[in-house]
């Protein structure tokens, strides 16, 4: 291992795996012996488990990321950057950079003029509620009404 190992990609679960893999092939170790060197660091690491992560293109589990790690070998600084990186992936990853084009500028407008009408409806609600523009005006007398037919 005179080569320094592959380093975590925190764009995307997929990106992530694969990386992963990459570590997995700079390692040189079966999945048994993954397995064992887990154990010795203290983790637990099935070698199904680790064979199964790898195959799919799902964010594993943290303490599975910090068991495969460890059994390949990978020092405690590097470590981190790995949880680190699965981390920002399952937190949503990082921001994608994007620019204001004529195309993504039409999608906008329509989320401005919703806010300003809802803004509009709102203060003028608010105004007819304050000036009493739902409230009943008319007073009601009192009038007592009987069934009854007064006797005469």
């Amino acid at each position: 291992m005179t080569t320094p190992p592959p380093t975590p990609v925190d764009t995307d679960a997929a990106a992530f795996v694969a990386a992963l893999r990459r570590l997995k092939a700079w390692s040189g170790l079966s999945y048994r012996q993954l397995e064992r060197r887990a154990r010795e660091a203290g983790h637990t690491l099935p070698y199904s488990t680790a064979s199964t992560m790898l195959g799919r293109d799902r964010l594993p589990r943290e303490e599975l990321v910090a068991a495969f790690v460890a059994a390949c070998g990978v020092r405690a600084d590097e470590a981190e950057a790995w949880l680190d990186a699965r981390v920002t992936i399952a937190c949503g990853g990082r921001p994608a950079k994007t620019t204001i084009t004529p195309r993504n500028r039409r999608f906008r407008q329509p989320r401005w003029a919703l806010a300003g009408a809802v803004a509009l409806a709102l203060a003028l609600l608010g105004g007819a509620s304050a000036a009493g523009a739902f409230t009943d005006d008319v007073e009601v007398d009192d009038t007592r009404t009987s069934l009854h037919l007064p006797r005469s």
